[in-house]
């Protein structure tokens, strides 16, 4: 069983700018997206600031986000490393089969990753992620190098949007549909 405690919350901060973006994409009605609460159990209590200072995780939690966008079902986790790669460590058995099953059913799966040493963000869609966690389940390579995140899918802050990862998922639908 996992457990939280205050160490717990990296990438807090990416995760209040995907939070303040999802605001102005449901308040423009563009997209409504949801966090996925990780569920808890308290362990520890700190009664004179009201917070809880460790839980475990009660089970696997699915993704970090969900939610429809102009029709289109979509979920993604948001992942973020301090090094030049993503950390194959990072992302979890149970997450890596919830997204091939949604992208089954026709949705669009794939991470949002911050790589904080470079200040950069990046959306990288679920088949490039599927091919490196692959080849890592062989005993290959355990990461998914800075290399493998094309430009194309680069994310900035654009037209009020903190972080407008709605751009990433336009490039690979159009992608998408010219190699079809």
């Amino acid at each position: 069983m996992g457990y939280w405690n205050t160490r717990g919350l990296r990438g807090s901060a990416f995760e209040d700018l995907i939070n303040m973006t999802n605001d102005v994409y449901k308040q423009r009605n563009v997209a409504i997206i949801q966090k996925i609460p990780t569920p808890i159990t308290p362990v520890k209590l700190d009664k004179e600031h009201g917070q809880i200072t460790l839980a475990y995780f009660d089970k696997q939690s699915t993704v970090d986000y969900i939610g429809a966008v102009q029709g289109i079902a979509v979920c993604f986790d948001a992942k973020e490393t301090r090094e030049k790669r993503l950390p194959m460590q990072n992302i979890h058995e149970h997450q890596m089969d919830f997204m091939e099953h949604f992208e089954r059913q026709d949705g669009v799966s794939f991470l949002l990753v911050h790589f904080a040493v470079l200040d950069e963000y990046y959306y990288l869609p679920f088949p490039v992620l599927k091919k490196y966690w692959d080849e890592a389940q062989r005993g290959g390579r355990k990461s998914v190098p800075y290399t493998a995140f094309e430009q194309k899918y680069r994310l900035y802050p654009s037209d009020g949007y903190p972080l407008n990862y709605l751009e990433g998922i336009n490039t690979y639908l159009a992608d998408k549909e010219n190699s079809d």
